[in-house]
């Protein structure tokens, strides 16, 4: 994959913070047993990818405003767009979206995490001091 110096789109392509190549996750996010699997560097950088014990602890404050989002535009969708259904509608509705995006949330909330908190800053040099020292 080609690298991009822009942070916002190697977050979003979920990439290492760090050279903006590696991958963060080791499978896929519908691979339901493995989705939250992390490699413990960077396999391009060599960047560990946990600061430090208990770091994504706090990618539940993130993953807490994610859920908010996902209940209020669900909610609204379905206000505007099934005319205001009955309360169950509303509940199942929010239910199944969440549990379809549980994977999604867990890995943005993680790589958020990484990328504002970790003290992770994009250096395009980081690659080749690597593969060089190899």
């Amino acid at each position: 994959m080609a690298t991009t110096d822009s942070s916002a789109l190697a977050l979003l392509q979920l990439r290492c913070p760090h050279c903006h190549e590696g991958p963060l996750f080791t499978h896929s996010a519908w691979n339901i047993t493995k989705f939250s699997d992390m490699p413990g560097q960077c396999p391009v950088c060599g960047q560990t990818y946990e600061p430090e014990p208990g770091f994504y602890y706090g990618a539940m404050y993130i993953s807490f405003a994610f859920a908010v989002a996902i209940f209020a535009v669900t909610g609204v969708l379905l206000y505007y767009l099934a005319g205001d259904p009955d309360l169950w509608v509303y509940v199942m509705s929010v239910a199944v979206v969440t549990l379809l995006t549980t994977p999604l949330v867990f890995r943005y909330s993680r790589a958020i995490m990484l990328y504002l908190f970790g003290g992770v800053h994009y250096d395009p040099r980081r690659k080749a001091a690597h593969t060089s020292a190899r």
